[in-house]
């Protein structure tokens, strides 16, 4: 199973994005053994519309696109499903034991994302009720994938 996070805007150089990268690798790394075959990041353009409306609309086209076909797509969303890493462990293992081909992360600007790509989700994930900055987000959930595939490999890293 191919794993993504698509996000859009982009770090910059810096310790934020030298933390993503490393629970990138580590979650490459320790994934392949166990049927998680590459996990990629995909950095999409901000809109540059006038209309929020419109650039909600512009960055929900961009994160479609890079959506293959019969994806498990999950949209982070702060009204979406607080999960334990455990949960989230298990779902992605469900997901893979399925058979499916990827699951795409995706992380929507500023404005947020147009309800049409709200309505292809199979699930929306939620790090609580605060909101946090987009590159905290980002790393936040480079851990988590990091994480799980740490509990699905029976690895000491997550410690409940």
């Amino acid at each position: 199973m191919r794993l993504v996070v698509a996000a859009i805007g982009r770090l910059k150089d810096g310790p934020e994005r030298e933390l993503a990268e490393r629970y990138r690798k580590r979650a490459e790394q320790t994934g392949r053994r166990i049927g998680f075959r590459d996990m990629e990041i995909v950095e999409i353009r901000e809109s540059r519309a006038q209309e929020v409306g419109k650039r909600m609309v512009e960055e929900s086209i961009a994160l479609a696109n890079v959506i293959p076909d019969k994806a498990i797509v999950v949209l982070l969303d702060e009204r979406g499903e607080n999960l334990d890493s455990t949960t989230l462990a298990q779902r992605l293992g469900g997901w893979r034991d399925d058979g499916r081909p990827s699951v795409v992360f995706a992380i929507g600007g500023d404005d947020g994302l147009a309800p049409t790509l709200r309505t292809k989700a199979n699930m929306r994930l939620a790090f609580g009720a605060t909101t946090w900055p987009h590159q905290l987000v980002r790393i936040m959930l480079l851990e988590q994938i990091y994480r799980s595939i740490s509990i699905l490999a029976g690895h000491p890293y997550h410690r409940a």
